[in-house]
């Protein structure tokens, strides 16, 4: 009827306009990252913001090379672009969306020693070698769970075979864009069933690894931060320290590896948000002759999607130096913020001899430690 000829209309239209906002908002707040720290020289000098640059590339492609084409085919209803394109799109799913993860379980290490560990420890342990080697591994370890399996279709040894006859399973075969061909002459959906073996493989890889890594880690950093809390309490009761100047530096250095803590907290509750929903169904499903509808499948895809869009936006509102560099590049260098961000810089720098400025915030933080 015309009725719903409109109302489907109607869903494509609002679904391509929500499909279209995350992607130019994922591909905004990423590149608003990698501008602030190729302008920013402050940024550029604390390890960490290597990670963060490394990060938003991926997520960028994510958003131009992965988004678009599974907005085209959820909202078309066909994928046009044949089965090689469509290995190659989901190798490339694969693979940038586990480098994103990846990063973010760098980024909780490296704040860990960071905050739990002495100035000298972090050095020595994150030195320019040791985090080359990391973010290498950022970008090589997705490989072997992405390409080498899919293009060589390891993912469906054993069920090649697998009997779509069901009407459950035929229905998730439509235009499930989360799976990739496995070689099928339909070339109207890109379809990509896994077998168990690289379900458990590839999830432990490209999540329940990281979230472990991520959950110790941050274990250890509240911890810390909790102690340095009650420091700070046992110092502002006292009112004084017995080494002039040596209260304010230590106060400083604690409250910047609390609010570490809590950053750290919240960046990592919308990565389990995001993503454990997926990674959940990614494990079960096979064991469930692939009967989770393809529905729920297309929203925990993009509930991780929204995870690459979500991590600047993240920064830009807990992390000072960072909200700092955007309000100057957004305000294409207006000079009250060029001007703030330098005396805010130069006046830390003068109060607080015996610590370093992390980047553009003006806040003191011992030894270029910690989030602002």
């Amino acid at each position: 009827s015309i009725y719903h000829f409109f109302k489907l209309s109607l869903e494509k239209i609002v679904l391509t306009i929500f499909l279209s906002i995350i992607i130019i908002m994922t591909v905004f707040g990423n590149l608003l990252v990698m501008v602030a720290l190729c302008k920013d020289r402050h940024l550029r000098k604390k390890k960490t913001n290597y990670f963060i640059v490394s990060l938003a590339f991926a997520d960028l492609l994510v958003a131009v090379v992965v988004m678009p084409f599974a907005a085209i085919e959820l909202t078309t209803g066909q994928w046009r672009y044949g089965a090689i394109f469509c290995l190659v799109r989901t190798s490339l799913d694969v693979l940038l969306t586990t480098a994103s993860i990846l990063h973010l379980c760098c980024i909780a290490l490296d704040r860990y020693y960071a905050i739990c560990c002495q100035p000298l420890v972090y050095r020595h342990k994150m030195t320019p070698v040791r985090v080359a080697v990391m973010l290498g591994g950022c970008w090589l370890i997705p490989f072997f769970i992405s390409f080498l399996p899919i293009m060589q279709s390891w993912n469906a040894i054993g069920i090649e075979d697998i009997d779509d006859s069901e009407p459950t399973l035929k229905q998730n075969l439509h235009c499930d864009h989360r799976r990739v061909s496995t070689g099928s002459s339909n070339d109207t959906s890109c379809v990509f069933l896994v077998n168990r073996p690289y379900a458990l493989i590839c999830s432990a890889v490209a999540f329940y690894v990281p979230l472990a890594l991520m959950v110790l880690a941050y274990q250890r950093i509240y911890v810390t931060a909790m102690s340095h809390a009650r420091q700070i309490e046992t110092l502002q009761r006292a009112g004084s320290a017995p080494v002039p100047g040596a209260a304010p530096v230590t106060t400083s250095r604690m409250r910047v590896e609390t609010k570490a803590a809590k950053t750290l907290a919240v960046i990592m509750g919308c990565f389990c948000l995001c993503w454990a929903p997926f990674f959940i169904t990614n494990v079960v499903d096979p064991f469930i002759h692939y009967s989770v509808p393809w529905q729920l499948w297309t929203a925990w895809l993009w509930l991780g999607y929204i995870n690459s869009g979500l991590n600047p936006f993240l920064y830009a509102f807990l992390n000072r130096a960072f909200r700092r560099a955007f309000l100057v590049i957004l305000c294409c260098g207006d000079e009250r913020y060029v001007r703030q961000s330098s005396l805010s810089h130069g006046h830390t720098h003068r109060a607080c001899s015996a610590a370093s400025v992390n980047g553009t915030a003006g806040v003191c933080v011992f030894c270029g430690r910690g989030w602002n």
